[in-house]
């Protein structure tokens, strides 16, 4: 088959875009990627296989897919883009790659009578939810949530194929009237071909803990901060080390010198992906702290299996998916996320009792490999277009 991805961001990066393109071609299926370029990247080349194609985009186009649902100006770019590519090349399969996109896409695969598949990264609805830019009144305005709603179960339904990251995302689908039988779950899970391990270790002097990603109040990182204090009187001095930027980051410094934890934090800024490799080795245990809400309650995080594999236990709110998982492959602890003190008790838990913490090392990293693998899951992907 020859298949149409749709990207609206830049492209490379993105871990799991690149495992799709690995994991069809070596199905046998010729993949074209597009996508659009705001920082003056080559209008075709080729990359894992595919072929890609981008259109430049200007800002001002760029800020209007926050309105598309209102105004047509975003669709019409993607529109016209796929026009193009489709006049010159013939395709079997349009496959969109998150909800914003699915109309064009599937007004694409109308024109061109090809399979129409819709690839969930996350809950796209939820997400407008907790953003920032839609809680001013233009951004209601904008950006209107149920609105989305309805798009969703409206592409979901025209849909030939929905494809989702967890079981709870599934469920939610089918809650809403969505074909059971239409939806596939193909994960975050690992590709060991791209994940080398380092020989980095722990500093003995210390029990690190470390946070890598996106810094915003909807990763919990707050509660995170206010829980070191029940950690000043432990037998080892904690160490919590914050990998990356974004918009809350002012706040966790300040909360972090008004709770006078400022010592036991590292805000490193940024880091590129093989140096944050680095720090994982140097970490004892590894957190995913996210608020729990409709968002993260049916997504995953990638860096749950990289870390598992990695052999850190993981201490991690209460997120469905990653409770469900943590708690069946008994690799971490679970905390509820909003809740300091019980974010501490389990750090102490896992300093005190060694053959727990080294029994949920190797937990981790024997259920990466048995049932967590991009392997299982990219024959899944597959199957979707052995037809």
């Amino acid at each position: 088959m020859r298949i149409l991805m749709v990207l609206d961001h830049e492209f490379p990066p993105d871990i799991r875009v690149e495992n799709e393109i690995e994991a069809l071609t070596k199905g046998g299926h010729e993949v074209h990627v597009a996508c659009y370029t705001m920082k003056g990247a080559k209008l075709q080349d080729s990359y894992l296989g595919a072929t890609i194609h981008r259109k430049p985009i200007s800002k001002l186009i760029h800020k209007t897919s926050v309105g598309a649902l209102r105004f047509p100006f975003y669709f019409n770019f993607w529109s016209t883009f796929l026009e193009k590519i489709s006049s010159k090349l013939t395709f079997d399969a349009v496959h969109i790659h998150d909800l914003p996109l699915a109309k064009v896409g599937y007004h694409f695969a109308q024109m061109n009578k090809c399979k129409f598949t819709v690839d969930l990264h996350e809950n796209w609805p939820a997400l407008l939810d907790i953003a920032t830019h839609t809680k001013s009144l233009l951004g209601r305005f904008l950006s209107n949530t149920s609105q989305w709603k309805s798009y969703e179960l409206m592409y979901c339904k025209l849909a030939d194929n929905v494809i989702v990251v967890v079981d709870e995302a599934k469920k939610r689908l089918v809650k809403l009237g969505i074909d059971t039988n239409k939806i596939i779950v193909v994960s975050n899970t690992l590709n060991t071909k791209h994940f080398d391990l380092t020989d980095e270790k722990p500093d003995a002097n210390f029990f690190t803990l470390l946070y890598a990603g996106g810094i915003t109040k909807h990763r919990g990182l707050q509660y995170v901060i206010q829980g070191l204090k029940f950690l000043e009187d432990t037998d080892k001095q904690i160490k919590v080390k914050i990998l990356g930027t974004g918009s809350y980051l002012k706040n966790l410094k300040d909360l972090a010198k008004s709770e006078n934890v400022e010592s036991m934090v590292d805000f490193t800024g940024w880091k590129p992906y093989a140096e944050m490799i680095k720090y994982v080795g140097r970490a004892d245990i590894c957190l995913i702290p996210h608020v729990k809400n409709d968002h993260t309650d049916s997504t995953i995080p990638h860096k749950l299996f990289q870390y598992m594999y990695a052999s850190k236990p993981i201490i991690a709110s209460n997120c469905l998916p990653i409770e469900r998982i943590i708690k069946k492959t008994n690799c971490g602890y679970v905390y509820t996320f909003d809740n300091p003190n019980e974010f501490a008790s389990s750090v102490k838990q896992l300093i005190a009792d060694k053959n727990k913490y080294n029994s949920m090392a190797i937990s981790g990293k024997t259920n990466v490999v048995k049932d967590y693998i991009w392997e299982i899951d990219s024959r899944l992907l597959n199957d979707i277009y052995s037809g």
